[in-house]
Order: C-alpha cells, then sequence, then structure tokens
C-alpha cells in the first residue's frame, strides 16, 4: 500500500494570526520535501477558489516540490476539471512530469465545493455534463498527440499537437469520487483507478460503492489488478491518542461547523467528533500503531486498499505538529502498510 499526505493549502483565520500567505505556502514545500526524505510515496495538493486556502494554482506549488524533491509521487487532489480546460491542465501536469522525472500524477473529480462554476462563468446545472465531457478529452490528449475532438464546451480540436508530452506514457490519471454511485460506475467503465475521499460517515458502508466500481470495470474487460482503490481521509498522529485527539478537535470542529453553516448541516459536537473515532469512524487520529490497524481493517473491509492518503488542514495545525505528523506517518506507519500484501 502506498501511504501519502494530501493538503489544500489550508490558511484559515486562526493561522494567518502567526504566518503570512507566503510563509505558509513555503511551509508547505517544506513539509513536501521531508515527506520525501522520510519515505512517503506519494503528496497531493488539492485544488479551491474560495477564502481559507491557497491552493488555486496546486501544479504550481507542485513544481516547486519537484525541484526539492527526489522520489515521491506529486499529484493534484483533486483538480476541479469541470472549470478548466483540458488542454491547458495536461500541459501543466505533463510539464510536470518532465520536471519532477515522472513523478506527476492527477487525480480529476467535479469538486466538492461549487465556487469555480460562477467564478469560470460556468454553469452549475451543467455539473455533470461539464466533467463527462472534459475527461473525455483530457483521456484522448493523454493517448494521442495529435488530436481530433468536438463538444458542447470547448472549441472543437482538428488535429492539433498538444505539447509537451509527459515523461511517463500515459500520465496517471485517477477519478476522485464522494459518494455518487455513478462517478463509481463510470470510473470502473474507464478502467482507471479510484480514489475515494471518505470525510465522514462510517468506512465501512462505503463498500457497495467500491463493490460497483469493481464489478463495471470487470464488466467492460478490465483486469482486476489494473482497478486500484486509494482513500482520503482526515486523519492525524501524534505519540499519544489523546494528544492526538486534544490536537485536532478544536480547528476540526471549527471549520466543519463553518461549512456546515454554508451546507445545511447541524453543529459537530464533541460527542460526534468521538463518534468517527470509533472502529467503523472515518476519521483516522490517534498513535501510529493504532492508526495502523485501523487502516489495515479498513483495507481488509473494502476488499485492498492500494493508496491511503492523510487530510490534517481542517484541523488548522502549526506547522511543528504537521512536521511532527509527517514524521511519524513515514517512519512507523509508511513502512507497516508497505508491507502487506
Amino acid at each position: 500500500m502506498q501511504v501519502g499526505i494530501d493538503s489544500f493549502a489550508a490558511f484559515h483565520v486562526d493561522t494567518k494570526k502567526s504566518i503570512s500567505s507566503s510563509e505558509r505556502l513555503q511551509r508547505l514545500v517544506e513539509q513536501i520535501e521531508y515527506a520525501d526524505q522520510i519515505g512517503l510515496d506519494v503528496f497531493g495538493v488539492g485544488e479551491h477558489h474560495r477564502r481559507g486556502f491557497l491552493d488555486s494554482a496546486p501544479a504550481v506549488i507542485l513544481g516547486a516540490a519537484a525541484a526539492r524533491t527526489k522520489h515521491i509521487r506529486l499529484t493534484s487532489a483533486v483538480t476541479v476539471l469541470s472549470a478548466v480546460d483540458p488542454v491547458r491542465i495536461f500541459q501543466e501536469f505533463a510539464t510536470l512530469d518532465l520536471l519532477s522525472g515522472g513523478r506527476a500524477e492527477m487525480v480529476v473529480g467535479r469538486g466538492s465545493f461549487i465556487e469555480a462554476f460562477p467564478l469560470f462563468g460556468l454553469k452549475l446545472d451543467d455539473y455533470d455534463s461539464l466533467f463527462s465531457e472534459k475527461l473525455e478529452l483530457l483521456l484522448k490528449i493523454r493517448e494521442n498527440e495529435h488530436v481530433n475532438w468536438s463538444g458542447k464546451y470547448r472549441p472543437a480540436l482538428t488535429g492539433q499537437g498538444i505539447y509537451p508530452r509527459p515523461l511517463q506514457n500515459p500520465l496517471p490519471i485517477w477519478i476522485g469520487v464522494g459518494g455518487t454511485p455513478e462517478s463509481f460506475v463510470r470510473a470502473g467503465i474507464l478502467g482507471l483507478p479510484l480514489m475515494v475521499a471518505i470525510i465522514g460517515g462510517q468506512t465501512p458502508s462505503f463498500k457497495p460503492l467500491i463493490d460497483l466500481y469493481r464489478e463495471a470495470g470487470k464488466r467492460a474487460g478490465h483486469l482486476p489488478h489494473n482497478l486500484n482503490v486509494g482513500i482520503h481521509s482526515l486523519g492525524y498522529v501524534a505519540e499519544s491518542t489523546p494528544e492526538a485527539v486534544d490536537d485536532f478537535f478544536p480547528g476540526y470542529v471549527h471549520s466543519m461547523n463553518e461549512i456546515g453553516k454554508e451546507r445545511g448541516w447541524s453543529p459537530i459536537t464533541r460527542r460526534d467528533f468521538e463518534a468517527q473515532l470509533g472502529p467503523n469512524g472515518a476519521l483516522l487520529i490517534g498513535n501510529p500503531e493504532e492508526v495502523t490497524e485501523k487502516i489495515i481493517r479498513y483495507s481488509q473491509v473494502l476488499g485492498g486498499i492500494s493508496r491511503f492518503t492523510f487530510m490534517m488542514n481542517p484541523a488548522s495545525l502549526p506547522h511543528e505538529k504537521l512536521m511532527r505528523a509527517t514524521e511519524l506517518i513515514g517512519s512507523r506507519i509508511a513502512p507497516a502498510l508497505h508491507k502487506l500484501d
């Protein structure tokens, strides 16, 4: 199992009290560099276009990280494909692939926030059709240097060459999904690896959806060992579980309740939080041994996980704690998960 970290370059109100936005991005690149040194497999940077995040241009951040790393894979987490030009985003990640010596990947999705749609003049009513069409074009560009294609949402391509070409052939593209069954089926039909964002609820409840993915892939003629499943979950590691819980809870409840105000969710309480820490809960928070055991159990329940990434940003943790958690994940969790058959 590959092990990594995802970041949204969070820059919440409490973060701004101690550092500037420039310092926050520099420290993120430092964290990616350290993750590479400690032996983590992958680092992902998200994409948001809202206050509180500094990741509106993930390829730029990953490019800075490429110059300071040697082994770690660098990916988006996720690219909001509906809101970008597939030609341009392919060029950006092909360039990243060349800079990094063949370590670039993309996780593409529709996005759980919707601010990109009005920002780029898109209609929210086209949420799914935009993604479907742009994914079709992105995959065609990946497979062909010269592209003939026409669609509804951008001008046609009539044999133009798309450059540069990446070092990897093909450039790895994952589908990022939440809880929509059709998204799991689409990824399976296309035979693309699946990255499942599990940020709440009971992780075992995703088993039927992952089964849909694998069944759709099998029916489409894809080999089972090519239908890889990754999990992206909220998580944090400290020397002891009480320390991890106390570090994570204040920022987590603040962040989730701020989002909840926009989406009409009920406020999250300490009791709700602790329920997520239980045997089936989505939160991976605790000491390294407990978190490792939980990941292994979830891999067994879900039929096998090929990648697991930690998302620590909701807790608004100081840089020192993020770096210590990165060290614990790399030195104590990743080695145990790498041994799994």
